[in-house]
């Protein structure tokens, strides 16, 4: 039994016989953690062919060699650019078909005990930016053209499933945040219309394609929680402490029908100190481990701001009570 069976044991809900699973949404300090670096975005795009193809391999070592150091039982495949605001692109992103070539190097150098995961959004959620007004009036005076762009949004996220599986992946991620601080973004019978019906279908096709399906969702989730749970979703990460979700009330909710993916607070893990962050892991890995179904990891994105040193506080406290 190794990394990879305790990460598979942890999103089926039962308990690993090894220790707490380690898993990012995102991880951004590739360079920091390796002494390497990590070739992306507006750089990697003018590469030469055989320029971009050495880059793929390079990347894979950094990031094969970073997982093995910090002990993941499974690691994001690098996606396509997304927006963290308006005009300010993700750091962890190669062009579209590049990201393809990258997810086959990966799975093809990738050890036997790490799990990759993929990306495939089947749920609509706002978006940021000056689309977002735009979106939220048509939730009112055009529903039919939302209930439109939902049907293809999850026609084109079941398309990129089956592409992902056929290249051997495992999981897959839906990334949707369809709450923010003060509960989700729609009422209740908008939910009901838009985003249950989807993310049900979503997490059913995956499970017929043998695939392990995760909800990723910022945001005060917790009126909501029912609805997730009966979606058919393996997991759901971040339980967001920003908003003020509680994951101990999550797991005395839901837990042994999801698996509960997160919570070290980001704003901690960038900020410090390093004793509170592993008092908080710590304490966090005692109230939440028993009986699995949890998967140790930041509450969003591990961005270029935290400190490593900070990092390793999070997984010195793992070390020390992460196992079974």
């Amino acid at each position: 039994m190794g990394k990879k069976d305790d990460m598979k044991a942890a999103l089926e809900c039962r308990q690993p016989q090894g220790s707490v699973p380690i898993w990012e949404l995102e991880f951004h300090l590739w360079d920091e953690v390796s002494g390497k670096h990590f070739v992306r975005g507006p750089e990697f795009e003018q590469l030469t062919t055989d320029e971009r193809a050495k880059a793929l391999g390079s990347n894979a070592e950094v990031i094969l060699s970073v997982c093995e150091d910090l002990h993941f039982a499974a690691v994001t495949a690098p996606g396509t650019p997304w927006e963290q605001a308006p005009g300010v692109l993700a750091y962890y992103v190669l062009p579209e078909e590049s990201a393809w070539a990258q997810m086959r190097v990966l799975q093809e150098m990738a050890p036997r005990d790490l799990m990759l995961i993929g990306e495939a959004t089947g749920v609509l959620c706002p978006p940021i930016g000056d689309e977002y007004m735009e979106f939220m009036y048509k939730l009112y005076d055009a529903p039919e053209e939302i209930d439109e762009l939902a049907r293809q949004n999850l026609g084109s996220a079941l398309e990129r499933a089956k592409r992902l599986r056929d290249m051997g992946l495992e999981a897959v991620m839906c990334a949707a945040d369809v709450a923010d601080s003060n509960g989700p973004f729609c009422r209740p019978e908008q939910m009901e219309r838009f985003v249950y019906p989807y993310l049900r279908k979503w997490a059913e096709k995956l499970r017929e394609m043998g695939l392990y399906a995760i909800l990723h969702t910022d945001g005060m989730i917790e009126p909501i929680l029912e609805k997730l749970a009966d979606s058919g979703i393996h997991a759901l990460q971040a339980l967001d402490p920003v908003a003020g979700v509680d994951i101990r009330k999550v797991k005395k909710a839901i837990g042994g029908r999801v698996c509960l993916c997160g919570n070290v607070d980001c704003g901690l893990l960038e900020s410090g100190p390093a004793d509170k962050i592993y008092e908080a892991t710590r304490d966090l890995l005692r109230d939440c481990k028993g009986g699995g179904g949890f998967v140790l990891g930041a509450s969003n994105a591990v961005f270029r701001e935290t400190p490593i040193a900070h990092y390793r506080s999070m997984l010195k406290a793992w070390e020390d009570h992460g196992a079974y």
